[in-house]
């Protein structure tokens, strides 16, 4: 059986990157995945996704923009000067890589066409290469499949590896052209979203599906050291509505600002995830012994924030003193300096037993078992409310000793991976009185800098709420302020290599910014209030007088330290629904 060429891979991607439509993407998705050779599907989704694993196996391509401008000088004949000022003039290295290919000094190193399977190996063994020496040998490999690449070609094998395919396709697209294209139908989207939730891997559920059916698909389940989509909660304003929408009775637990852990044990092997699921195990080697020496259970998989804490006293640190720990140097000093409780709040699975489909009250008593009386950890502190006064003084007592507020669980709910329900509902300090709670927006565009702000070529960010049920991104605000110089040329270095031609697919906008962006990147936004807008997208319906209106953000700031939040995908940004609840509950409160 012929393998799928490259050349193939490349004519779609074109097409893809100059789609105007989410439906057209999954249409040319769905017929890529139609036209994959038996064991190539897992290979040709990393590839869409501009990765080569999934996120928590941790392998990167280890690939800077400057030894990939080598590699095109290599493969090309120009020189590396040459090949900067080509990048200068197109600002895509992918453009630049077609450009030169197009002109090349140099003779195609072979006539035989490059297969889509050999492309991806050897970017894997490029990744792979490390040691003395294997900077010269990433870039002579990468050189070698540019030499034999078209321009075409060519201009995806460029940008790949610096994750810069700029196709602006999301999970939940793929997951719908998985469908089309192996069932007939979209019809089996929620299938396998419930498979990629629990195992993090669309690469997976892709081959699994193409190599044994929609049954197989139905039949996934929890493994270890396969982190699961983590669950999410919804928000609600007051004590009364939480009781309300949980029946009249539910679980309330603290809410922490810290890490969120999921832990995965199979004897004394032990990893962590992070809440954006890539492995985190090394940040923590104290939270590693507490696991190891004091989990009794064989295999397990459970959820925890961990946090800085003074056991002696019982007080909890600002967050502050906690984000110290996430380092790269240093980290077992840190570690004894600065040592981190875990909070456990859910259980996954113990002892092969799955436990996802339990009620939540038979997860909790199963992990106070598991956890026990282990050093360092314990579960977190909660009470069972039936009344709205109980849930009241438990959130101003959580405030007081200085954690976010609260989360309500809904007793008889089962684990939810990957979405966000009323199964769980928070209540942070920050939703008294007017909108003081923050938001988490996607940056889809930037504006340039005016006036004293021109040197710096930034004047500020388009940014947009999630719709899930679109997959499209719809724009609330544009940002000017909470910037500094440091920020404006970050941002700035940062956009440019996600810029694009023209508005992404799934980006709903009536503004046009000066430049486009793949929305790739979320920011933390605080605001005055949500008004209704003519401008925004945002929740876009009819009002009473026939005009379309959207919600947008009054007096937006950036907020932390002013840049990207790394440990939140675009898909767990805050969405159109949460933003239309929370206009509701800040009418309710008065505000005007």
């Amino acid at each position: 059986m012929d393998s799928m060429l490259f050349r193939e891979v490349a004519e779609h991607y074109e097409k893809l990157e100059a789609a105007s439509s989410r439906l057209k993407m999954m249409e040319l998705l769905s017929e890529l995945f139609k036209e994959a050779k038996q064991g190539e599907i897992r290979k040709l989704i990393y590839m869409t996704q501009g990765i080569l694993v999934p996120n928590f196996e941790g392998i990167e391509f280890g690939v800077a923009e400057k030894m990939l401008a080598e590699a095109i000088a290599a493969a090309t004949g120009y020189t590396k000067e040459q090949v900067e000022s080509a990048y200068k003039r197109h600002g895509d290295m992918g453009e630049t890589a077609l450009d030169l290919k197009k002109s090349t000094k140099l003779r195609r190193m072979s006539s035989k066409e490059l297969d889509a399977s050999e492309v991806y190996d050897t970017m894997l063994k490029m990744a792979k290469t490390s040691g003395q020496g294997s900077k010269d040998a990433k870039i002579k490999l990468l050189a070698e499949l540019l030499a034999s690449a078209s321009p075409l070609e060519a201009k995806y094998m460029a940008r790949y590896p610096i994750g810069q395919l700029r196709l602006g396709v999301g999970d939940s697209t793929i997951l719908e052209a998985l469908s089309i294209s192996m069932t007939g139908s979209r019809d089996a989207k929620k299938e396998l979203e419930n498979a990629y939730n629990l195992c993090s891997d669309l690469g997976e559920v892709g081959e699994t599906l193409a190599m044994k059916g929609i049954g197989a698909i139905n039949r996934f389940g929890v493994a270890l050291f396969k982190p699961i989509r983590p669950a999410l909660a919804e928000r609600l304003p007051t004590a009364e509505e939480i009781l309300k929408k949980m029946g009249g009775k539910c679980a309330v637990e603290q809410k922490y600002d810290g890490f969120r852990c999921q832990i995965h044990k199979d004897g004394k092997k032990v990893k962590i995830y992070s809440r954006n699921l890539e492995e985190t195990t090394g940040m923590y080697p104290d939270i590693v012994e507490y696991v190891t020496t004091g989990i009794k259970a064989q295999r397990t998989i459970f959820e925890g924030e961990a946090l800085a804490f003074n056991e002696s006293t019982e007080q909890f640190l600002p967050f502050q003193e906690t984000i110290q720990r996430k380092r790269k140097h240093g980290i077992e000093e840190k570690a004894t300096e600065l040592p981190l409780h875990l909070f456990a709040f859910d259980l996954m699975m113990l002892d092969d037993r799955d436990y996802m489909k339990e009620p939540y009250e038979t997860r909790r008593k199963a992990l106070e078992r598991t956890i026990g009386s282990a050093k360092g950890m314990s579960p977190t502190t909660r009470i069972i409310a039936i009344e709205a006064k109980q849930l009241e003084a438990f959130f101003e007592t959580s405030v007081e000793n200085g954690l976010e507020g609260i989360v309500a669980k809904d007793l008889n709910a089962p684990y939810i991976a990957g979405a966000r329900e009323f199964s769980w509902i928070k209540m942070k300090r920050s939703y008294k009185g007017a909108l003081s709670d923050t938001v988490d927006l996607v940056i889809v565009g930037y504006f340039l800098g005016r006036g004293s702000r021109a040197a710096f070529r930034f004047g500020g960010l388009l940014c947009a709420v999630y719709n899930p049920k679109r997959d499209i991104f719809e724009t609330i605000s544009k940002i000017g302020t909470g910037f500094t110089e440091a920020n404006m040329e970050a941002f700035r270095q940062l956009l440019d290599k996600s810029v694009v031609k023209s508005k992404p697919a799934r980006v709903d906008s009536d503004i046009t910014p000066d430049f486009w962006v793949e929305p790739k990147h979320v920011v933390t936004v605080r605001a005055d209030e949500i008004t209704k807008s003519p401008m925004h997208t945002c929740g876009r319906e009819r009002d009473e007088s026939g005009n379309e209106v959207g919600y947008a953000l009054r007096f937006p700031r950036i907020v932390g330290d002013g840049f990207v939040r790394k440990d939140k995908s675009t898909s767990e940004a805050t969405t159109t629904k949460e933003v239309k609840e929370m206009y509701r509950q800040q009418k309710r409160v008065g505000v005007s």
